[in-house]
């Protein structure tokens, strides 16, 4: 964000191209791990632990699975198509899981293994009616994501708040926040969204959870807090505040069931070497006189 209003994407056409499409597996893993931390109460076991405690009682509420629900990406870019697919791309035909007598398992227990057993609902800015305009056309991590865009199970799209509050109706159990940040989108879901996506949730024994991997500032952080606490939602895994790096005495950190990590969901051993290889794709795109992927738009913002 800060290289922004520097004056080579202010007042240059030079081409400029950026990293999109490498942070997707990180990114999905800690989504999903915030997820199942929060519903399997794993805090608990944590703690437990440490004390050396062997204690039942602590998990005998409000423990729940994610089979059935419905999951909402706001902005299903080459993070938000990754986030909720990625954890379950396993090809069943390569897999192979041994238990202690080396025998293979059936191909049905892979395919437990393989899906968690939710629905994805794609939410864009622009409309995507038909195959082609679903696609992918930025660097993708071979094997992981959804470059064709045949997994959501509906679309929606829109600019404007009204649009955005009638995704937020449709039913979700889990928001995945993954938009850029522009003018548009700041402060875009405040108390008003948070209580449109609540009311309409339809597993009573858990509100819906909101999960936080673009910027702080798209979010109204003191609405939120105050959605957490009231039970209006039912959690929220954030990597990225407003402020950054968050005030200690904020009173997000002491909200109910919130996961708060220091922008580090997309870090990995991996990411510069996924960095140089869309570089490589670029040169030889140079080489042969074809457009670059992963291009900034100037004017976006991204």
């Amino acid at each position: 964000d800060h290289l922004l209003q520097h004056p080579i994407l202010q007042e240059s056409d030079i081409p400029i191209t950026t990293s999109s499409g490498i942070h997707g597996p990180p990114i999905a893993e800690w989504t999903v791990m915030n997820w199942l931390v929060s519903s399997r109460k794993y805090v608990n076991s944590y703690e437990s632990q440490k004390s050396h405690l062997w204690d039942k009682a602590a998990y005998k509420a409000g423990i729940h699975d994610q089979v059935g629900k419905k999951v909402g990406i706001l902005g299903y870019g080459s993070i938000g198509r990754q986030s909720t697919f990625h954890p379950w791309s396993l090809d069943i035909h390569k897999l192979q899981i041994h238990n202690n007598e080396n025998t293979t398992l059936t191909t049905d227990s892979c395919l437990r293994v393989a899906r968690i057993g939710m629905t994805v609902h794609a939410y864009t800015a622009t409309p995507r009616p038909t195959p082609e305009s679903r696609r992918d056309s930025g660097y993708i991590v071979p094997g992981t994501g959804d470059p064709d865009g045949s997994i959501p199970a509906s679309w929606y799209h829109g600019t404007d708040r009204e649009s955005i509050r009638s995704f937020l109706a449709t039913g979700l159990d889990h928001l995945v926040v993954s938009l850029p940040l522009t003018p548009q989108t700041t402060h875009l879901l405040g108390g008003e969204e948070f209580a449109i996506l609540s009311n309409h949730s339809h597993h009573h024994s858990s509100k819906p959870y909101v999960t936080n991997i673009s910027r702080g500032k798209v979010i109204d952080q003191k609405a939120l807090v105050h959605a957490l606490n009231s039970g209006v939602l039912g959690g929220a895994a954030l990597d990225v505040t407003d402020p950054e790096p968050l005030p200690k005495d904020d009173p997000l950190w002491e909200a109910s069931n919130v996961q708060i990590s220091p922008h580090v969901s997309s870090l990995g051993v991996e990411y510069s070497p996924r960095s140089l290889d869309i570089l490589e794709v670029n040169l030889g795109r140079i080489a042969r006189g074809e457009p670059l992927i992963n291009s900034y738009i100037r004017g976006k913002g991204y």
